[in-house]
């Protein structure tokens, strides 16, 4: 066993905090039983690249119980725990992590963990996936990968696209199962949860810009919603836009947005989709937040250009002092909001998506067959999760 983290007295409050989630991820927990019948996972390494806290530590612990060997690193700087990741090296898992991770120590991380010749891997973002492609000997176990999120199906889609996907991979993100529940209420409960948190403001009688109205933003301007704010949505996708209008949402260009939100919250998986234009309309006191998976949807080197001054305030606020008259507060540093500035999503919702991790895992260790190209999820893995978890909250429906 090997580890590279903060700090391993931490341990103790991450055990505490795997410990509490352990008791409500039970969709996890059935597949466990069901599987530690037969030898899929023994002796098999897994790699894993995801937000590291502590639904995802129970994820590894699990896998190591059915007898893996795990290797694990988040697949954001901003979203790794400390002490989750020394209760993982107590336990003696292979982690590879600390928050605020350099750039250069992000990537040793992930050249760890692949150098390890995994059998499967767990991915969110598509990292560990370009490393394989551009690093081919390092693949030479390797049976599939399994995408977790958006922005990592859309590189999957793409490699495929252009005949250069070189390895089977499952998209878990395009599973009814993960968007349905993982994009939409997760995040959408969880940003908000976070934002509250960090600023201790009200979102009633606020205007919440939403910029993006996919699976996650249709989650975020929910809540936002329910939370009494007056939700304006900004698009490019005419569909999309239309439906938020009939969700009973505000639809307009952000640049028309930019002078009227108090709340603004990034949810496309663009590179720098709130920009300087956008920031010298902003109003004093505005907050920025993304709820996407990469930390560039708010063009932070523009903003701190521009500005005279910049304080961190509260944790994870950062003042941004435009001119005497205006500040912008960024939040949790651009990350992604949830995870880096909050607990990430609730864990019955993440169990729901750690299912699936888990039944594709089995899936592509249990099949020699195989090819090189993007699958879905099956679909019978998919209503599988999804009927245990009514199972294990003692719902029943019609046949």
């Amino acid at each position: 066993m090997a580890y590279e983290i903060r700090d391993i007295t931490l341990s103790i409050i991450g055990q505490k905090k795997i410990d509490w989630v352990s008791r409500w991820m039970k969709v996890v927990n059935s597949l466990y039983n069901e599987y530690s019948q037969g030898s899929v996972f023994k002796n098999k390494r897994i790699a894993i690249c995801i937000h590291l806290e502590a639904k995802t530590a129970y994820l590894a612990l699990t896998l190591q119980k059915l007898g893996a060997e795990v290797w694990i690193t988040s697949s954001n700087p901003l979203s790794a725990k400390d002490d989750v990741c020394a209760a993982l090296a107590k336990n003696g898992i292979n982690v590879f992590a600390k928050y605020g991770a350099t750039e250069n120590e992000y990537k040793k991380y992930i050249k760890t963990i692949i150098n390890a010749k995994p059998h499967t891997v767990v991915d969110d973002g598509g990292d560990i996936c370009e490393y394989f492609h551009s690093n081919p000997q390092f693949a030479t176990n390797l049976k599939g990968i399994c995408e977790e999120t958006t922005s990592g199906v859309n590189r999957l889609k793409e490699l495929e696209k252009q005949g250069k996907l070189k390895y089977p991979a499952i998209g878990i993100n395009d599973a009814k199962s993960k968007y349905l529940f993982d994009n939409r209420y997760g995040t959408g409960q969880s940003t908000w949860t976070a934002m509250t948190h960090i600023t201790n403001m009200s979102v009633a009688n606020k205007v919440v810009v939403v910029i993006g109205y996919g699976w996650v933003g249709r989650g975020v301007a929910e809540r936002a919603k329910g939370l009494g704010a007056d939700v304006i949505v900004t698009e490019i996708d005419p569909w999309k836009a239309l439906e938020a209008r009939m969700d009973g949402h505000r639809v307009m260009p952000l640049l028309e947005a930019s002078p009227k939100g108090d709340f603004f919250i990034t949810a496309t998986g663009e590179p720098k989709v709130i920009r300087i234009e956008h920031f010298e309309l902003m109003k004093d006191g505005s907050f920025l937040a993304n709820a996407g998976h990469f930390d560039f949807e708010v063009d932070v080197p523009s903003l701190t250009k521009m500005s005279k001054s910049i304080n961190t305030i509260r944790d994870e606020i950062d003042e941004y002092k435009i001119n005497a008259d205006k500040s912008l507060y960024l939040l949790a540093k651009g990350g992604i909001i949830n995870i880096a500035g909050g607990f990430g999503h609730p864990i019955e919702i993440l169990d729901l998506s750690f299912g699936l991790q888990l039944a594709s895992m089995h899936y592509i260790l249990a099949n020699d067959n195989l090819k090189s190209q993007f699958y879905n999820v099956p679909e019978e893995i998919d209503k599988m999760v999804v009927k245990k978890r009514l199972e294990v909250d003692n719902i029943k429906i019609d046949k």
